[in-house]
């Protein structure tokens, strides 16, 4: 029980700390996209950006297969480095975020991407997936140290945190003031949550063993 519950932990830390600004993203594209077949549309190419995000995550579980799991541990530099470079590159504290600005404003370059999409899913998708650089990061060290019973139950939990960050940033539309708070105190306890995950990730593996010998 005690295990299900760090690895129940583990996956909701690991997905809130590399999300928080999909949840802003999110944000603005219901903001300018209130019809429920665009609220779809935005939900599914979501769901394909994560999932893209996802399967260029999964070498590292194939890694952790093979390759010795102290070896392996040192995966657990990513999310803290991550995290140690976020908690000296704070962002303003007074965030400006505006939502009754177009997403897709024509005068922009982003026009021309659309075009060549030539849908909104694909849109959300292709912003998901160009953000989520981070993140293929540190689940592959996540994913590494994971048996395959962990991974479908973090798996389980991601996906089910992928729908409600659709429905939380639904609901930020309508209060924009909760929404500017919580972009702005979840930048500060990010990056402590990527530093301690990295710690985890490096202990759990018993990485550390490799300095102290046998």
């Amino acid at each position: 029980m005690t295990a299900f519950f760090s690895l129940f932990l583990t996956g909701i830390l690991s997905f809130i700390a590399t999300n928080l600004d999909d949840l802003l993203i999110l944000t603005l594209f219901f903001s300018q996209n209130k019809n429920k077949s665009q609220v779809y549309s935005i939900v599914i190419g979501q769901y394909i950006g994560f999932t893209m995000i996802i399967l260029a995550s999964l070498p590292g579980f194939v890694g952790g297969l093979i390759i010795p799991k102290e070896w392996i541990g040192f995966l657990g530099l990513v999310p803290l480095i991550i995290g140690i470079k976020s908690l000296f590159d704070q962002p303003d504290n007074n965030p400006n975020i505006q939502l009754t600005e177009p997403i897709f404003n024509t005068t922009s370059s982003s026009i021309d991407i659309r075009r060549y999409l030539n849908s909104t899913v694909l849109y959300v998708a292709s912003i998901t997936i160009a953000n989520g650089g981070d993140n293929i990061g540190i689940y592959l060290s996540l994913f590494s140290q994971r048996n395959l019973l962990d991974l479908t139950i973090i798996l389980i939990i991601f996906y089910c945190l992928v729908a409600l960050w659709c429905c939380l940033a639904y609901w930020l539309v309508k209060h924009p003031i909760i929404a500017k708070l919580l972009i702005k105190y979840g930048s500060v306890i990010t990056p402590f949550v990527l530093i301690i995950l990295g710690i985890f990730i490096f202990i759990d593996s018993g990485t550390f063993r490799l300095f102290i010998g046998n």
